[in-house]
């Protein structure tokens, strides 16, 4: 079947509510997409935020508690307990302030949602409130905050939308919860989400993606020679030293002081892949043909298509965490693909008490329609 007939075949058979990705005809290349979705800047409406830390790990013998900041957009008393509420984490290296978790916030909060964009442990300028570092296998911390603000806000429906790492972060709660998660929570959502580890980290270290590997290795070995700083009883700035590839600073420092025997063992434990099958919440995960260096094994692949509660959309192009589609302002469109994607699943399992929803794996081309709001918040 002809690209064109196969994509027509697939458009027919999405869901209404849902269009199919065609990338900008400039940016027909993953390598584009990921560069031009990381420094394309954003506009930003939202309301200062209000600033919440949470314990997420207690004090220990010498040791501080572990705190994380979040930071908050409510929508008003008395509505804001039935408003839809939407976690959103960034992924390695980046914070609360990365521009995806910006341009999803002042969607998601114009459309009528609460909106809290989480740091994890060190980001966002939050070295100082935990004696750890962070890394990829802390879903309890997205547990604790999501338990928390439920508890704190009385809130009734809750949403996790999670990038890259972030994505394998709610990812993995959902699984590791499994028919345990908690009524509130309505919908998981990662977008090219590296659930798959040890393959994505050696993909990492591929020539041709190398200019992502150095930029990320810079960013950690920067931030874990502020932590030796700041806690110079409990890391040594030595184990920075020969550190070229990011399996290398995995099993150099990740393993290390995260409780870890090697990178492989960090890499097995904590990926999302190995618990996709549990997941029992409606989820959707996104994922582009193209990503550089985000890679699913088949075992994977194979998990997520016999869970019926997981939407696997799997596009030709969108690079990593870019999905990026002619802007239509007429249809207040403004080309983020899977922003858009992403919003209308979080509001179409918003009220729906029961989270059974069927799964479809796709391979999509196509042009974006009218984004269209489902639900009782469409006039928000």
């Amino acid at each position: 079947m002809a690209a064109s007939q196969r994509n027509e075949a697939d458009a027919k058979r999405y869901p209404e509510s849902y269009t199919p990705f065609t990338p900008r005809a400039w940016l027909a290349n993953g390598h584009a997409q990921t560069i031009a979705g990381n420094f394309l800047r954003r506009a930003n409406s939202l309301p200062e935020p209000v600033a919440q830390l949470v314990e997420v790990s207690p004090a220990r013998n010498r040791q501080i508690a572990s705190q994380i900041l979040c930071h908050c957009h409510w929508q008003p008393l008395p509505e804001r307990p039935a408003r839809p509420t939407v976690i959103l984490l960034h992924g390695l290296e980046g914070s609360s302030k990365s521009q995806y978790v910006v341009g999803n916030a002042n969607k998601l909060w114009r459309a009528g949602a609460n909106v809290i964009r989480m740091n994890m442990r060190n980001c966002g300028g939050t070295e100082r409130l935990t004696p750890t570092l962070y890394h990829s296998g802390l879903s309890s911390d997205v547990n604790h905050v999501l338990r928390f603000f439920r508890d704190s806000q009385k809130l009734q429906s809750l949403s996790l939308i999670g990038y890259s790492m972030g994505g394998n972060l709610m990812l993995k709660l959902a699984g590791d919860l499994g028919v345990d998660a908690p009524a509130q929570l309505r919908s998981v959502i990662g977008v090219s989400p590296a659930v798959d580890l040890a393959v994505s980290a050696d993909a990492l270290h591929r020539w041709q993606n190398r200019v992502y590997e150095r930029r990320f290795l810079r960013a950690l070995l920067s931030r874990f020679r502020r932590k030796a700083m700041l806690f110079p009883h409990v890391f040594d700035p030595a184990r920075a030293i020969g550190v070229h590839s990011l399996r290398a600073f995995d099993d150099r420092i990740t393993a290390l002081y995260s409780g870890f025997r090697s990178a492989d063992d960090y890499y097995d434990r904590a990926a999302a892949s190995r618990v996709l099958h549990r997941i029992a919440v409606p989820t959707l995960i996104l994922h582009a043909c193209d990503d550089p260096f985000v890679r699913l094994t088949p075992d994977t692949r194979a998990n997520i298509a016999a869970n019926p509660n997981i939407t696997f959309i799997e596009t030709e192009h969108g690079g990593h965490c870019a999905f990026l589609a002619d802007p239509h302002p007429e249809r207040n469109d403004d080309g983020y693909w899977a922003e858009q994607t992403a919003l209308r699943f979080v509001f179409e399992h918003a009220y729906v008490e029961n989270n059974a929803f069927p799964s479809r794996a796709l391979t999509l081309g196509g042009p974006l329609a009218d984004t269209v709001l489902p639900g009782p918040l469409a006039s928000s």
